[in-house]
């Protein structure tokens, strides 16, 4: 018997055990990638995915490496601004060239090497029996082909094209589970026994590189001296920020994983389309209203997806499937400086929908066995009215100089006070049917949705920024060599009012400090049987006032900034 825990640290050393061994049979001990299992930089070449399933050390343990993250982005625009019977056009076109450079599933639904009916029916495969090579008509080349057997298949349940699942004769079917077998989901395997902790490479296919276009146009003409109209089209993307680095180890541990989502190195890039139709009227010589609608278009967002009867197992990834739009209108009025004024007033009204707010909205829905629901709700962001007004009152200096002076001296000169005040109305979340312990580690109960997702609304915002700034000419040198440099002395005051917006609050009470668990009968059994109910209360109670719930309180910054 050996006392490890008797034994010197300075003796143990991780190269005493294998990756495998670390890897703990997908209870990771480890996670790594650009780093060998024992947290070495890997050297030598970037290891492939065929590495990860084959590569052995000098004992025969296998080395499992995995390639850092490098992905390839290429971009490139043109752009040209030129006048055309008074009407001033810009045009532009900009190509993304995004390359993940990496290994991703050949399929999101088969961790092994699935065959199509194109391999069944062209005799690639010497060893499928002939009742496997027969097919509907309507069966395309690239549907796969699914099975009564996965070790001795000797008749077709079904087929999948794509997310599109059909039975043997080829009619398209709702659920996958009706062409099931008593022991799960059975494709077509190129190697029946390449799965789990047997899988290999064959599983696995480079990333395609992902090409995206995307013209930009905007153009305006007066129609008048004093009136002009504007537009503009533009189609912009995004790279995948998340979700999408490539890790081998949740595949062949795939069994193992339950509900915990694993990445989908496969995503693309999201694409936002936008237009805006506008109209600017001059109301003075310093004034001007300008009237704008907008809609924006958000394709191929990402959201977390159940993959309902892959092989081995069903699981959770992420995909491109997320869609939403934005689409509202801006009031804005300009006044340019008029004495010692600037002023500027914008009011923006908008509806922002979508089928998910963020890539792990649909988390909980898709892990409790809902289907994969696409339906449109207001969105995290759905902000409804904003109104934000600048004001700044400024003297100048010199022959400009309106203020105050004092034997002589401008004391105000190039001082300003900027004042920028937001109000925003509340923005929605998902209203809960009962009371939840948020603050336990464990044992708080689930959530429950009441009402529709994002039903609900945070209170309205007002918020108040201040800033009083001073600014003086400096000059160095002589001649030639004279330089000038501006000192600005600066006194910024954030939230001026101190006011206690609140930004979150917990979904059964609408409360930002308040869950409700401390006065729920439900819990009043497990408070009682703490060791010191009473204790346990008060820190509950201090643990629930999250100052993350509400807005920074007054801040005051004293600064100077010297630009030369």
């Amino acid at each position: 018997i050996i006392y490890v825990d008797a034994l010197d640290p300075e003796i143990f050393e991780l190269d005493m055990f294998s990756a495998d061994e670390l890897l703990n049979q997908g209870n990771n001990l480890v996670n790594y990638y650009g780093y060998d299992f024992k947290g070495d930089r890997l050297t030598g070449g970037r290891p492939t995915i065929d590495d990860f399933f084959t590569e052995r050390d000098e004992n025969g343990n296998l080395t499992r490496p995995v390639a850092a993250f490098e992905p390839i982005y290429v971009a490139g625009y043109i752009m040209d601004k030129f006048t055309f019977d008074d009407i001033i056009f810009n045009v532009g076109l900009r190509v993304d060239r995004f390359d993940a450079n990496q290994a991703v599933l050949k399929d999101q639904f088969v961790i092994g090497e699935a065959l199509s009916v194109a391999d069944t029916r062209g005799g690639s495969e010497s060893n499928i029996p002939d009742a496997l090579r027969v097919h509907p008509s309507v069966a395309g080349d690239d549907w796969v082909v699914y099975v009564n057997d996965r070790q001795n298949p000797t008749a077709i349940n079904g087929y999948r094209d794509g997310n599109t699942w059909y039975n043997a004769q080829g009619v398209e079917i709702p659920d996958p589970r009706a062409i099931s077998t008593p022991a799960g989901i059975a494709p077509l395997l190129a190697d029946p026994d390449a799965v789990g902790e047997n899988l290999n490479s064959g599983a696995f296919e480079d990333y395609d590189p992902q090409w995206n276009v995307m013209p930009r146009i905007a153009f305006s003409f007066p129609i008048s001296d004093e009136a002009v109209f504007f537009a503009h089209y533009d189609i912009l993307t995004q790279r995948p920020t998340g979700q999408n680095i490539m890790n081998p180890i949740d595949y062949l541990f795939i069994q193992n994983r339950g509900n915990t989502a694993i990445a989908n190195p496969n995503l693309r890039p999201t694409r936002t389309i936008d237009y805006e139709l506008g109209f600017q009227q001059v109301l003075s010589r310093t004034s001007s209203l300008k009237i704008a609608a907008f809609y924006r278009e958000t394709r191929d967002e990402i959201q977390a997806r159940r993959l309902l009867e892959a092989f081995p197992v069903t699981y959770t990834s992420f995909d491109n499937f997320d869609f939403g739009t934005v689409k509202g209108l801006t009031l804005t009025y300009d006044l340019r400086r008029t004495g010692n004024v600037t002023l500027r007033v914008a009011y923006t009204l908008q509806f922002a929908a979508a089928t998910g707010s963020n890539a792990g909205s649909a988390i909980n829905l898709v892990n409790s066995g809902e289907p994969n629901l696409r339906v449109i709700f207001p969105t995290s962001r759905d902000q409804r009215h904003l109104l934000i007004t600048t004001f700044d009152y400024r003297y100048g200096s010199g022959a400009d100089y309106n203020g105050p002076t004092i034997g002589g001296k401008q004391i105000l000169a190039n001082t300003g006070l900027n004042i920028v005040s937001t109000l925003g109305s509340g923005t929605p979340y998902s209203q809960q049917r009962q009371a939840t312990g948020t603050q336990l580690i464990n044992g708080g109960g689930s959530p429950q949705l009441e009402g529709s997702p994002n039903g609900s609304r945070l209170p309205w915002q007002f918020n108040v920024d201040a800033q009083l700034d001073k600014s003086w000419e400096l000059k160095f040198g002589k001649g030639e060599e004279k330089k000038t440099a501006f000192l600005n002395a600066y006194l910024l005051v954030n939230n001026l009012f101190n006011t206690m917006n609140i930004i979150n609050v917990y979904r059964f009470t609408g409360n930002p400090d308040d869950d409700g668990y401390l006065t729920s009968p439900i819990f009043e059994p497990a408070i009682e049987a703490q060791i010191d109910p009473e204790a346990f209360r008060q820190m509950y109670a201090l643990k629930m006032n999250n100052p993350f719930n509400f807005s920074v309180p007054r801040t005051i910054q004293l600064g100077l900034r010297l630009d030369f």
